[in-house]
């Protein structure tokens, strides 16, 4: 793992590391930021999974996370979206490609390769922040935005118990029912729908997958709660399975940035009460 950077804020340590992924075969890179703490503590740490397009950069310059943070003493994890590289496949469109990873393992050419992030968020990543940073990895929490929302919400329904904490900002949550999701689904995995479920919280749900609680915001202005959220599909998967969650709907918010850092703040302290309760 090599340091690309690393900067002081808020009584704390924002970092950007690097390092050569086996599961990808390419480096990659993530960001964590850690609070000051006491000499041999460890202490909880939020996992962040960013969208469609974007980097660990994105929630890094523009979360308005690290104050939340350094108050409840949690360390931020935001890692990449997708494997990177000149000899990566990609797609013209933003939706699929670099910065469109799913958070997949991909079994279909020529994505197979490189396209591994399942493997690299739940396995890879959690071993190497475990064994670099003060973490206790008995009190692990997630989160993300759209694409990361969706994985956030799916990795936390495939590892129970593993997540003391669950919770998305404008998830995709039925990849099954909507553009984004055919897309990605079948050309990183094929077109064998049964197979996509694995991949789908709501269809996680409805097969018996459960989380302890959920929060999801979800902005009204958002232009593509319609098309590609339908965050009312979860509302129905959660009532049917009577699963606890709290799912609001941000009333003028849209899906940028803007959202996610006006509610950042109330989502670390909620999963703090969890993480350190």
């Amino acid at each position: 793992m090599e340091t690309v950077s690393t900067n002081r804020a808020h009584g704390g340590i924002q970092g950007v590391y690097t390092h050569a992924s086996v599961a990808t075969g390419t480096p990659m890179t993530f960001s964590v930021f850690v609070p000051d703490h006491a000499p041999g503590a460890v202490l909880p740490v939020l996992w962040y999974l960013s969208g469609l397009t974007c980097t660990h950069a994105n929630v890094t310059e523009k979360g308005a996370y690290r104050a939340a943070c350094a108050e409840y003493g949690i360390v931020f994890m935001a890692p990449d979206t997708s494997p990177r590289g000149d000899d990566v496949p990609d797609d013209e469109a933003y939706d699929f490609g670099k910065g469109a990873g799913f958070y997949v393992d991909a079994t279909e050419a020529p994505w197979a390769a490189h396209f591994r992030m399942r493997r690299y968020i739940e396995q890879e990543l959690p071993a190497l922040v475990a064994q670099h940073f003060p973490v206790n990895m008995a009190r692990q929490g997630i989160t993300g935005h759209s694409m990361g929302g969706h994985g956030a919400l799916t990795i936390a329904l495939r590892n129970p118990g593993r997540f003391r904490s669950v919770s998305a900002f404008a998830p995709i949550v039925s990849p099954l029912h909507c553009p984004w999701g055919e897309k990605a689904l079948t050309g990183y995995i094929g077109a064998d729908r049964a197979h996509w479920r694995q991949y789908d919280a709501c269809a996680m749900i409805d097969d018996g997958a459960r989380l302890p609680d959920l929060l999801v915001d979800q902005g009204t202005a958002d232009n593509f709660l319609a098309e590609q959220l339908k965050t009312y599909l979860l509302e129905e998967a959660v009532a049917r399975a009577g699963m606890p969650a709290t799912i609001r709907m941000q009333g003028g918010y849209d899906h940028s940035y803007y959202f996610i850092s006006t509610f950042m703040a109330e989502h670390v302290g909620w999963h703090a009460a969890r993480l350190q309760g």
